[in-house]
């Protein structure tokens, strides 16, 4: 029996310990010597551009090293792809401190750098700035006919493909139709821990950030490119990070800022932004989409069109996903997708957990579900009807794919049976009862990765590679695949990440960890345990002589024969006669293209939600959600529910409270705090009910998973704002439903 079997198992987090007991050092907790402090300041206008900064007032404080601005900024890179990052939209990156134009509100236009974090704060109040104020333009209302298609995206972008079939004449011969648009606001990731970055200055020029960030190598290439440093001068580190979800994935200003005045002052200097601040760096956007659905006498899909506009900034054309999923997710012979931004006076967007598909998914499934009312169906009948088998966007069979085996098993949890079609037909504790539904699906993807592994002489293995642990469970499930991999006990085996000094791995986002750095770990383990077998194979009277490593394996610490579990050696005996001290191995893992290449990669979800809703008030409680994936094979039972509970609480902000809302006469965001930003807590949330199921497939990478941190989120808020419609009888298509949009 094998006692170092650990994937598909649920242990703990192997950080648990460091986290609970303070130990887990973040960004801001790296208590480096003779340390300053930066504060930023932000512009109060949206548009127009700066006249005169009076830096010398306030460089005339006791204990203020320096005020930063456009004004006495250094020279620093000149071509915009010096400060283009891994992910970066097409245009222009916004460049920090790089001239008096004002381009959106909140904009960073000085840095001020005092002996403590108190001094920076209050000089920073005390700095006066003249500006010159021009018209702008933040309401994605007014920019309804000026949307554009745009050029090249960021990676991961595609536009929407083709039109196929005849969409406008189906839908016009459609037995039944509907029409509707769906809205949301901008949402911001507002993740715990605040962005701030630690510079430590080393001399020579050689510095080490420890920045908030979920890709280390990105932020590392980008401050190389932007302030022409070696790639032995700087060093980036990321151990631990307070929530990210898309909000680390570029380098923020407050890195620049911080490396800018190190890098200037030759002293170490740490950034950390306001909670105000956090709500200049990026979100999801406001998003206007217009759905029309028509459907054959037998209730199949007889035409699908599904058209988006969102905003982005003046300088990048910041895209998403958002209409592609419509084509592909429900068997359809006529459909028309379109995508277009419209420019508006704000920063640019930036991925948010699930970017895309978050809004696309609502408009498609509420549609749906106005969809299935029109034609007489039951809401799961009808996506039954119109499941599937194939990805008809790319015209290729999914790699797997148990969404029908989900919506069965979800439905049979939740007691969908149960449910009565007629609106406001269900009541409980004398209030309304509403139960809805929402499917998903979500890009299964891997990127190149690298990973070392090294074993020392008493069968301690530690692996490396420089992935991101944002909350997500990364130290744990890399150190259960090596665990496994060598048949070492977790308590062996120590996975060390986030370090530019480590080998390379993409950004942590994409729901593409698990894939990416876990098959690169499981092969630097595997080529580290070749030359174990070698080792054990000198010996002239090995029991494993001539055998290749297809035909043994590492288990219960002993290396064996696979058909004979009694010709075996013990791994630390091999380890220690050899004489080494510590063998080490490197390997890298990429998509084995030609192999996936005939496929679509996808994980699927389905989310079935209840809301009670008081028809006096208009109060709405979420009292429970099922939801049900399929992606592939699940490493850590914990972790990856803890990601789906994760993914609900957030579909249930989404569909009930959070927005962020601007002022357009100012066109500055008003409720930027956690007191008016609203976010689920404890009370808010119901019971969740997670369930996995399994799909074996070799084809979307060796290890067989898919990620699960995004597409847990997605059928979510459908579930919920059709739930709301079930009670109430009222369709609410603009987010977040909020009591006044019931009464």
């Amino acid at each position: 029996m094998s006692q170092t079997n650990h994937i598909g198992k649920a242990p703990s987090r192997v950080d648990g310990p460091l986290k609970v007991a303070g130990a887990a050092h973040y960004s801001g907790e790296f208590n480096v010597p003779n340390l300053a402090y930066g504060y930023v300041v932000n512009s109060p206008i949206t548009k127009g551009k700066i006249l005169k900064v009076h830096a010398d007032e306030v460089r005339a404080l006791p204990g203020v090293l320096e005020v930063f601005s456009h004004e006495n900024v250094p020279y620093l890179a000149w071509f915009d792809k010096s400060y283009k990052d891994q992910i970066a939209p097409g245009g222009s990156p916004f460049r920090p401190l790089h001239s008096p134009d004002i381009t959106f509100n909140q904009q960073p236009v000085a840095l001020v750098v005092a002996d403590t974090f108190e001094l920076a704060r209050y000089a920073a109040a005390l700095l006066r700035i003249d500006y010159e104020q021009q018209e702008h333009e933040t309401n994605l209302e007014a920019k309804r006919t000026e949307g554009y298609a745009p050029g090249g995206g960021k990676i991961g972008f595609q536009p929407p493909p083709p039109p196929r079939g005849k969409p406008d004449q189906a839908l016009k011969e459609a037995t039944h139709s509907i029409e509707a648009e769906y809205a949301h606001g901008a949402q911001h990731h507002n993740p715990m821990e605040l962005f701030t970055t630690t510079v430590e200055w080393r001399g020579d020029g050689k510095i080490t950030a420890y920045d908030k960030t979920q890709g280390v190598y990105n932020v590392k290439n980008y401050l190389m490119g932007v302030f022409g440093l070696g790639k032995d001068d700087v060093r980036v580190v990321n151990q631990f990070m307070g929530g990210g979800f898309g909000a680390g994935l570029r380098p923020q200003y407050s890195v620049f800022m911080a490396v800018l005045a190190t890098l200037e002052l030759k002293r170490s200097v740490r950034v950390t932004l306001t909670r105000q601040q956090m709500f200049s760096i990026g979100h999801r956007p406001n998003t206007l989409q217009l759905v029309k659905l028509g459907t054959n006498p037998d209730g199949t899909l007889a035409a699908l069109q599904h058209h988006a506009l969102h905003e982005t900034s003046q300088f990048e054309d910041y895209t998403e996903n958002i209409v592609n999923w419509s084509g592909m997710l429900y068997q359809c012979e006529n459909v028309k997708l379109g995508y277009e931004l419209a420019k508006l006076d704000i920063y640019s967007p930036q991925d948010m957990r699930a970017p895309g598909a978050a809004s696309g998914n609502v408009g498609l499934e509420v549609a749906m579900d106005e969809m299935a009312y029109a034609a007489g169906l039951d809401p799961l009948e009808f996506r039954m009807r119109n499941y599937a088998d194939r990805d008809q966007n790319v015209d290729k069979p999914f790699s797997s794919k148990k969404l029908r085996e989900c919506y069965k098993q979800a439905a049979a949890k939740f007691g969908w049976e149960t449910r009565t079609q007629e609106p406001r037909s269900m009541r409980a504790n004398g209030k309304l009862v509403g139960m809805g539904m929402g499917g998903g699906v979500w890009d299964a993807t891997q990127q190149k990765s690298a990973a070392k592994a090294l074993i020392s002489a008493d069968g301690k293995l530690t692996v490396r590679s420089a992935t991101g642990e944002n909350g997500t469970g990364t130290y744990t499930i890399m150190t259960q695949i090596a665990a496994e991999t060598l048949g070492l006990p977790l308590e062996a085996v120590t996975f060390e990440l986030g370090d530019t000094d480590q080998p390379e791995a993409p950004i942590q986002g994409g729901s593409w960890t698990a894939a990416s750095v876990g098959t690169a770990v499981k092969n630097a383990c595997d080529a580290l345990g070749e030359k174990i077998l070698k080792l054990a194979q000198k010996p002239a009277d090995s029991p494993l002589k001539g055998a290749t490593y297809d035909e043994v394996e590492f288990v219960n610490g002993q290396l064996r024969l696979r058909h004979d579990h009694a010709q075996a050696v013990v791994l630390r005996d091999v380890l220690q006669a050899s004489g080494e001290t510590q063998l080490e191995a490197d390997s890298s893992a990429q998509p084995n293209m030609a192999k996936q290449n005939g496929y679509s990669l996808h994980s699927h979800n389905v989310a079935f939600a209840e809301v009670e809703v008081d028809e006096d008030l208009g109060t709405i409680k979420v009292t429970r959600v099922v939801s049900a994936v399929a992606a592939g094979r699940i490493l850590n039972q914990k972790t990856a529910r803890s990601q789906v509970l994760g993914s609900v609480v957030w579909g249930l902000g989404m569909a009930l409270m959070e927005e962020t809302i601007m002022d357009h006469k100012f066109g500055r965001y008003v409720n930027h705090n956690f007191a008016e930003y609203h976010i689920p807590v404890n009370a808010d949330i119901p019971h969740i009910d997670v369930i996995f199921v399994h799909e074996d497939d070799d084809i979307v990478n060796p290890l067989g998973v898919k990620g699960i941190g995004e597409v847990g989120m997605l059928g979510v808020t459908a579930a919920i704002a059709n739930a709301v419609f079930h009670a109430t009888g009222k369709r609410v298509r603009d987010l977040p439903i909020m009591l006044d949009k019931l009464l």
